[in-house]
């Protein structure tokens, strides 16, 4: 899905399957400054070997393992929960749901939290975060975090010491190419 992210730009509601839906998402002029400033992304510091994770966890899923199918499930579920409430602009609610993700999502394989992981997040919920989870695979790499109003700067200094924070913003455009006689394609 990384790739559709970059070639659209701004929030998207992507179903993979059978076959791809993106459904770009409306981003009110409160959530684009609020979402930069809110949602935190730290840097564990640890490198992940993702492919493994995510073949154990296929292997699970074709065997029909009813706890990993049970997680994929609510994960997806939550991910179109997480759609709404950016479009409703309720940014406690992207960060409750982010929490409810993650308790899934760690229950897919024993690789996917780590000690540092966990304590990062732990560090972020008791500093004001309303949840957070590991990116991606997991096992290593970012995490994302989401602050109470006013609570970020706790926030981050709750998690920096363990974690690198990391600055990002929102692409509203997607990838664009310029054409060497200076038109744009889209």
């Amino acid at each position: 899905q990384d790739h559709f992210a970059a070639a659209y730009g701004g929030g998207l509601d992507i179903s993979l399957g059978v076959t791809n839906t993106v459904r770009p998402l409306h981003l009110s002029d409160h959530v684009l400054e609020q979402l930069p400033r809110r949602c935190l992304v730290f840097y564990t510091g640890q490198s992940r070997m993702s492919g493994d994770t995510i073949h154990a966890v296929l292997e699970a899923y074709a065997a029909r393992d009813a706890k990993v199918l049970r997680a994929l499930h609510h994960m997806k579920t939550l991910a179109g929960d997480m759609a709404l409430a950016i479009e409703r602009g309720d940014l406690d609610a992207l960060g409750e749901l982010l929490g409810e993700h993650w308790r899934h999502q760690r229950s897919l394989h024993p690789s996917i939290p780590t000690p540092r992981i966990d304590a990062a997040l732990e560090a972020a919920r008791r500093a004001g975060a309303l949840g957070g989870k590991a990116l991606g695979a997991s096992g290593g790499g970012c995490v994302a975090v989401m602050a109470r109003s006013g609570s970020e700067d706790a926030v981050r200094e709750a998690v920096s010491p363990l974690a690198r924070p990391l600055a990002f913003g929102i692409d509203t455009v997607g990838v664009h190419i310029t054409a060497v006689d200076g038109s744009h394609v889209s």
